[in-house]
């Protein structure tokens, strides 16, 4: 990231005028794009008028936060938008850099500023920057005395403060479509800044490339790469084909190279057909039906196939609740703990957490009872059975409640040795309507023997009809 704002170097030998950099650079960072008009995607935020264009045009001055998934453009965008300003400019690591290093740089910020000079301060994942130091900008950001580019793969309404979020504009971006990523790849096949037509892909590798990609440009462009190398180097006389595309004899990039070069299996797999949806449901009823090694294997082809590890995290998180519930409570944190890992570490690393939880639902008691219950609960509402709310559960702690009887006669449970007392809860129309039906399964076994008592304590009291309500 340090040489993201470097000015521009000379042309060196060998390199093509105007290539994003020097020919031993990494794939994606030569085929970095040096104009809007060289972005893929993201077409929402690039319109005529957009402020995003404007910036980047360089009519416009305001800090910003760029938003969105992994490879799909932020440190581009922040790159053109250094440049548009034509300032010094200043990157930090919010890895690395604490409050004294944001409070060093601001102060050279300002005595820049005093000869005429705007700073670009750029901040890769900010949301990983505590709020202290986020506070430490919110003066220079909003005095002009740094114009902040910060980008996060993190909601910025939940990682980013309030202060610095109101005085920055905020830009979603959104994850690259399989269309976008194949325009990706063939550019870089075809451009004297990457491959210079030097390889030729098959149409099956080129599908496998987008699929392990999984909406990602610099994922997709790193295992281009990869395999690029691998036949170059071993490309034998026998081994190159004429190409009608190229005009030349070069070297093919089949899916086996592709294999061999990223080390992942390919698998029939699309994100946006049948086969996503096929995989996603043998995945969701082998936890189900308790086949760890099927569900194991399901998961496998999904990461294999470059799926949003998020996408799989909610899926587990919902299961969690949709087929186990009460029947081991400790299912749902397991999930929740499993995207929190994808979501502050990543993948790889976080394919382990996936897997644990996937065991974890998959070998956990089964029950359908939180689903039962909400749905048959939600059913009643909207048949309108409702009811007013008994007068003693009423909220009596403002003016001119008491007097409407709103909380007389309310038992407060924890004045009873055992915290729990006989008091109608329900509406009227409800009282006795049993939602929750624990299985015997799991943990669920001890609630259905404590529901039972609970339920019999509760309902020995009287019954209340509820009066109309005053005017």
């Amino acid at each position: 990231m340090d040489s993201l704002f470097d000015a521009a170097p000379a042309t060196p030998p060998g390199e093509a005028p105007g290539s994003g950099g020097a020919p031993t650079a990494p794939l994606a960072v030569r085929m970095r794009p040096r104009t809007l008009d060289e972005i893929i995607g993201q077409q929402h935020l690039l319109g005529n008028a957009s402020p995003l264009r404007r910036l980047i045009s360089g009519s416009g001055a305001a800090s910003v936060l760029l938003y969105g998934p992994p490879g799909t453009g932020k440190t581009t965008m922040a790159s053109l938008i250094s440049r548009a300003t034509g300032g010094r400019f200043e990157a930090l690591s919010a890895l690395s850099a604490g409050v004294k290093e944001v409070r060093a740089v601001i102060d050279v910020a300002r005595r820049r500023l005093i000869d005429g000079h705007q700073t670009v301060l750029f901040i890769d994942e900010v949301h990983r920057f505590s709020k202290t130091q986020q506070d430490a900008l919110l003066d220079a950001v909003e005095n002009r005395i740094v114009l902040l580019v910060a980008a996060t793969t993190e909601n910025p309404s939940f990682s980013v403060v309030a202060p610095l979020l109101s005085r920055s504009l905020v830009l979603r971006l959104q994850t690259l479509s399989d269309d976008d990523i194949g325009e990706v790849i063939d550019r870089a096949v075809a451009d004297p800044r990457g491959l210079g037509a030097a390889v030729r892909l098959t149409t099956e590798a080129r599908a496998h490339l987008v699929a392990v990609a999984g909406g990602d440009a610099r994922r997709a462009l790193t295992a281009l790469e990869a395999s690029a190398d691998g036949v170059v180097s071993l490309a034998e006389p026998g081994s190159l084909v004429e190409s009608g595309d190229y005009g030349s004899a070069v070297p093919v990039i089949d899916v086996a190279e592709v294999e061999a070069s990223i080390d992942r299996a390919a698998v029939r797999y699309d994100r946006d057909g049948d086969q996503h949806y096929d995989v996603t449901s043998a995945f969701i009823k082998s936890i189900r039906g308790s086949d760890v090694d099927a569900a194991v294997h399901y998961l496998a082809r999904m990461i294999s196939a470059g799926e949003d590890p998020r996408f799989i995290a909610r899926r587990l998180m919902v299961h969690a609740s949709e087929d186990i519930g009460m029947a081991d409570p400790t299912a749902l944190q397991t999930a929740v703990a499993a995207a929190q890992v994808v979501q502050l570490v990543g993948m790889p690393e976080a394919k382990l957490a996936l897997t644990q939880a996937t065991i974890h639902l998959a070998t956990a008691p089964k029950s359908p009872g939180v689903v039962a219950a909400i749905g048959a609960a939600m059913a009643d509402v909207a048949a309108g059975k409702s009811g007013p709310v008994p007068p003693h559960l009423r909220d009596g702690h403002y003016a001119g409640a008491k007097a409407m009887g709103h909380g007389k006669g309310y038992r407060y449970p924890h004045d009873n040795p055992d915290g729990v007392v006989p008091q109608q809860y329900p509406p009227d129309d409800l009282v006795g309507i049993d939602y929750y039906v624990p299985t015997a399964h799991g943990f669920e076994r001890e609630i259905s023997a404590r529901l039972g008592k609970l339920r019999s304590i509760i309902r020995r009291g009287p019954r209340r009809r509820t009066p109309p309500a005053q005017p």
